[in-house]
């Protein structure tokens, strides 16, 4: 197989994880997109400071928060026998960091959880996956969660 065929699976896979129930499935899915000979997973985890607060000002809990999300990731990681590295960011927008993040680190694919969340009776992705779609220089991976069953159309 040469470089031009798409690989099923990626050296360098970034997964961005948010605390919410998806997490762990998009990790998994994470580990299964990194190459076991040679790949590695980074976690990311963006904490977004409101712009009316200095950047660093957050609170100790949330920081806490933070990396008890990325324990879960380099656990994940390990039952996969993956080695890992996990990163706790602060930023304005979770979006612009995230291409930031992998562009620095070189990843070849991210891997992001969409919720299934509705806004005014309508399926809403918000900002951050439309702004990572639109900008990454890699491969992205949406594992979009199951939607209930509500009995809604």
């Amino acid at each position: 197989m040469d470089d031009h065929s798409h690989p099923t699976t990626s050296k360098k896979v970034l997964v961005a994880v948010g605390g919410q129930g998806i997490d762990a499935e998009t990790v998994r899915l994470a580990c299964r997109m990194t190459d076991p000979h040679g790949g590695k997973l980074y976690g990311v985890h963006i904490i977004e400071v409101n712009r009316s607060l200095p950047l660093g000002a957050v609170l100790d809990e949330v920081v806490e928060r933070g990396e008890k999300i990325l324990d879960e990731v380099e656990q994940l990681a390990a039952q996969f026998q993956l080695p890992s590295e996990t990163e706790l960011v602060q930023a304005r927008d979770t979006g612009p960091a995230l291409v930031d993040e992998a562009v620095e680190w070189g990843a070849d694919l991210i891997v992001m959880g969409l919720p299934y969340k509705r806004r005014f009776g309508e399926f809403n992705m918000g900002k951050t996956v439309p702004y990572v779609l639109k900008n990454a220089t890699c491969r992205v991976m949406l594992f979009r969660e199951h939607r209930e069953h509500s009995g809604e159309l």
